[in-house]
């Protein structure tokens, strides 16, 4: 009886794809931003990014890669393909209406005392 062993190492797939075990040199995993709430903030901030397989083992490698120091109490995880953003070169057409209503700006408004986060 003869029995074939394989070693996994770190990165590798293990999913069998034409035959072949897809590796991490054949397929990279999908990159992943990090955002996390830290204890005294009200907001999330981007921290970082990483790869993994999917968006559990995201937010298990950003735990221990971004809040090693008990800092963090909640972490978002987004596939960066998923983040789209607008184009520097256009922020004249997309700002300079705003700028004609002031009663957007928060200059406008006077806020009570007892309002604690805005």
């Amino acid at each position: 009886m003869i029995t074939l062993f394989r070693k996994f190492l770190y990165g590798d797939y293990g999913e069998i794809e034409g035959g072949t075990l897809a590796t991490s040199s054949s397929r990279e995993w999908p990159l992943w931003e990090v955002f996390i709430r830290s204890k005294q903030g009200l907001d999330h901030k981007h921290v970082g990014s990483l790869h993994a397989a999917d968006a559990a083992m995201a937010i298990e490698n950003a735990r221990d890669v971004y809040t090693r120091r008990m800092e963090g109490v909640s972490i978002w995880v987004v596939e960066s393909k998923n983040i789209h953003a607008s184009n520097p070169d256009d922020a004249n057409a997309l700002y300079d209406p705003a700028n004609d209503k002031i009663y957007r700006h928060p200059t406008f408004y006077q806020l009570p005392d007892e309002l604690k986060y805005m």
